[in-house]
């Protein structure tokens, strides 16, 4: 995870992960089933369903430093567009049951990564475990929780899970669940929820398509498709019919 990114590398890295994330389609199998006319709630007056008091704040701190806000007012982040409302709806979604998943053993944990998943746990487990142990692990290190530290030091601690340096198994024992792990499914799900369509609860207003030109879910393209290294001049259409 790299140092909080300036303007102009933000807006790229995000135009490269909507080739990964499609508005409609969404990678890793998560839900495109949600309530077409329900609006976007504040972020603040929102009651999670699936997470704990606990664990959502945890969600809230960690998201703002994956995707922070800009201070300029040049760019939205996480917080900005309700990402943590995606990630709550999509635990009790079939994304987070794993009901599309093959779940059977066994599980090669220490095998190569082409083999993919190899955890006996659902999504809603990973999220579950994943913030108990770098909890603990902060605790541990800080005396305090990843949400009460500094920016930076939660950055280091993003930093350890991604790079696999935080032990969960010393943590706790008993846990197969590697850090690293954790922390590509957090900021997986995190771009997932910023640059979806609205209705599955983040991107709230579009607000992250508008900030990098994307034109949504508009039906028709022909008149630019010939034309090139020239803005798009319409904003974003949603798949609810709202526009930008």
């Amino acid at each position: 995870m790299a140092s909080q990114p300036d303007n102009v590398s933000r807006r790229a890295f995000l135009r490269g992960s909507v080739t990964l994330i499609p508005a409609v389609g969404l990678a890793g199998g998560v839900s495109l089933t949600a309530q077409a006319n329900e609006p976007a709630p504040n972020l603040s007056e929102y009651q999670p369903v699936f997470f704990s008091e606990d664990e959502w704040s945890f969600l809230l701190a960690a998201c703002d430093r994956l995707i922070p806000g800009d201070s300029a007012g040049q760019g939205p982040g996480a917080l900005d567009t309700n990402v943590p409302v995606f990630l709550d709806r999509q635990m009790d979604a079939p994304y987070g049951h794993a009901d599309r998943w093959y779940m059977e053993g066994p599980f090669v944990t220490d095998g190569s990564p082409d083999l993919g998943f190899q955890y006996p746990y659902t999504p809603r487990e990973v999220y579950q475990k994943g913030i108990a142990m770098t909890q603990q692990y902060c605790k541990q290190q800080y005396g305090k929780r990843f949400e009460q530290l500094d920016g930076n030091t939660q950055d280091s601690v993003l930093q350890g899970l991604e790079a696999n340096d935080i032990d969960f198994a010393a943590l706790s024992g008993i846990h197969k669940l590697q850090a690293a792990d954790f922390f590509s499914q957090l900021l997986q799900n995190t771009k997932e929820g910023y640059l979806a369509d609205p209705i599955h609860g983040g991107n709230k207003h579009m607000a992250a398509w508008k900030m990098i030109g994307f034109p949504g879910a508009r039906a028709s393209y022909r008149d630019w498709v010939g034309q090139h290294d020239v803005e798009y001049p319409l904003g974003p259409v949603s798949l609810t019919g709202e526009r930008g």
